[in-house]
């Protein structure tokens, strides 16, 4: 069974995520823990945590089906020492919260060498840094998000995040995410459902299907290739509805959190309805 929904807005407490999710027909939601924008905040009060905790319940949405999201000023693989003790830093203290929201995942976005580093440097600095923020928390599941090469990302081939899954060697706290319009800006085609099974094919033999724990769900405003991480809203992109057509009918995506990033929220109810729509009977 496919659990469909969006990243929404935590504004005004976390508690308020869950109740988001819920008034656009989500089975499934992203949401910051905290300002994804700035390296500080307060400690989760226990008000709200409890709060959160009864909303998510009362939404009917598991736990296993939320997918925090760190921020976007994180960087594991900064070549910095000072700087990227200051992103561990901050990815610890998302791990904690979400562990103290009772939620299993954390996704991250693996980070940038900056042009100073190899590919292969900068992969181990962040195997490196997600071994300790493992040793240092518990419970919560560090998934990697797949990018899509833009600037000196690392992280947008299959052996990128193959490679991090080895390293770190914690298949019970380590997977993957996958995002749609990032695997077609990092040139895996996924338009067709013969190019679809190829790809995926390809990452079960090179990641493996068993670390396969979430997916976003966007469609893409730039070419295939072109390693630049542009949503689109779901059929109005490069992409197209025939790439999610053949997601949603695989079995790898069961019983995961399928998340919407797309470009327009307004339309997130009707995108939901859409992905539900796409499904063959018995799938």
């Amino acid at each position: 069974m496919k659990y469909v929904g969006a990243h929404v807005s935590a504004a005004g407490g976390v508690e308020n995520a869950p109740l988001n999710a819920r008034r656009i027909g989500a089975r499934a939601f992203a949401l910051f823990t905290k300002n994804q924008k700035q390296w500080q905040a307060k400690p989760l009060e226990a008000a709200g945590i409890a709060a959160f905790k009864r909303n998510l319940a009362e939404s009917g949405i598991a736990p296993r089906h939320v997918l925090p999201h760190d921020s976007y000023l994180i960087n594991l693989g900064h070549p910095d020492p000072e700087k990227r003790e200051k992103s561990l830093r901050a990815l610890l203290d998302e791990t904690l919260r979400a562990g103290q929201l009772g939620l299993h995942f954390l996704n991250f976005h693996p980070g940038s060498h900056l042009g100073e580093l190899s590919d292969v440097q900068c992969l181990d600095q962040i195997a490196d840094g997600m071994k300790r923020i493992l040793s240092e928390s518990d419970g919560v599941t560090l998934l990697v998000e797949g990018t899509s090469g833009q600037g000196h990302h690392v992280g947008h081939r299959f052996e990128h995040l193959a490679r991090l899954l080895e390293r770190v060697a914690e298949p019970q706290r380590t997977g993957v995410c996958l995002d749609t319009c990032h695997m077609f800006a990092a040139g895996y085609d996924i338009r067709t459902a013969e190019a679809y099974e190829a790809t995926m094919d390809l990452f079960d033999a090179i990641v493996g299907r068993e670390n396969l724990r979430a997916a976003h769900l966007n469609d893409a405003k730039a070419d295939l290739g072109s390693r630049l991480d542009r949503h689109d809203s779901i059929g109005r992109g490069k992409l197209g509805v025939e790439a999610f057509r053949s997601l949603m009918n695989d079995p790898r995506f069961d019983d995961m959190p399928l998340i919407l990033e797309t470009i327009d929220e307004s339309l997130w109810p009707a995108e939901i309805e859409l992905m539900y729509s796409l499904v063959k009977a018995g799938s």
